[in-house]
């Protein structure tokens, strides 16, 4: 299918590496201006490689779980774009470990990168976007947020809360023309998966049908046509893309 793009103004979140950088150049790539957020200043490279390329970017150094850093930068951006019609909630850390022995240091910190940081994110940026009467929502979710996973409970909490919080903004902002989904990756190759010793990758691919990982540009797909023209008239839904995991 060839998707239709008009350019517009995208906001990726934990753009500077993995699956944000993937969405992140893969919407550049269709005329979008994309405003690269992250923590650290690895977004930066990610937006000067898609200027490199002479489409459009600029980044953002932001920490995406302070609610004050997140309203000022919204208040940057809106002053400067006006709205941003495309914003993927990406960003995500991970504190693993069984909840006998977490802290609520460890709790607290991945509920608040992973699930506040879309809050934040929506709140500042989506009157503007009411006001265009056209925006896409689309949160970045995972396998562990719809079956769970032992030593995860802080990453599949917020992952499912994102679901309820989807499902809700689609309900809410339908009647502006807005949409809300989430894409729940499986195990994709990134950084994080390359830590992973090869037994636990061999355990894994044992639970996945197709038998093999996926690749960020497998998530990049999902999320481009969600974004696009063609992806209107869907809002509400979480997209497992997972290799079959989730069966």
């Amino acid at each position: 299918m060839h998707l239709t793009h008009q350019p517009r103004v995208a906001l990726v979140t934990g753009a500077g590496r993995g699956i944000g950088k993937a969405i992140a150049e893969r919407l550049a790539a269709h005329g979008h201006t994309v405003l690269c957020v992250s923590k650290s200043d690895t977004c930066v490279a990610v937006a000067q490689g898609i200027l490199d390329k002479g489409q459009k970017a600029k980044a953002y150094q932001v920490d995406v779980a302070d609610p004050v850093a997140v309203a000022k930068a919204c208040e940057q951006i809106i002053a400067e774009y006006g709205a941003v019609e495309i914003l993927v909630n990406n960003a995500g850390i991970t504190r693993d470990k069984l909840v006998m022995a977490m802290s609520e240091t460890e709790w607290n910190e991945v509920l608040s990168t992973n699930l506040s940081s879309a809050f934040y994110w929506v709140k500042g940026l989506v009157r503007p976007m009411t006001r265009k009467r056209w925006g896409r929502i689309i949160s970045i979710s995972s396998v562990t947020g719809v079956q769970g996973n032992a030593g995860q409970a802080n990453y599949a909490a917020a992952k499912a809360g994102l679901h309820g919080l989807t499902m809700t903004l689609a309900r809410e902002l339908s009647g502006r023309a807005i949409t809300a989904n989430a894409v729940a990756p499986g195990f994709i190759t990134t950084d994080m998966t390359a830590e992973l010793s090869d037994e636990i990758k061999q355990k894994i691919l044992s639970f996945i049908p197709l038998g093999r990982f996926g690749s960020v540009t497998d998530i990049a797909a999902m999320v481009d046509y969600l974004a696009s023209e063609e992806g209107g008239y869907i809002t509400g839904q979480v997209f497992s893309v997972d290799g079959g995991m989730a069966i």
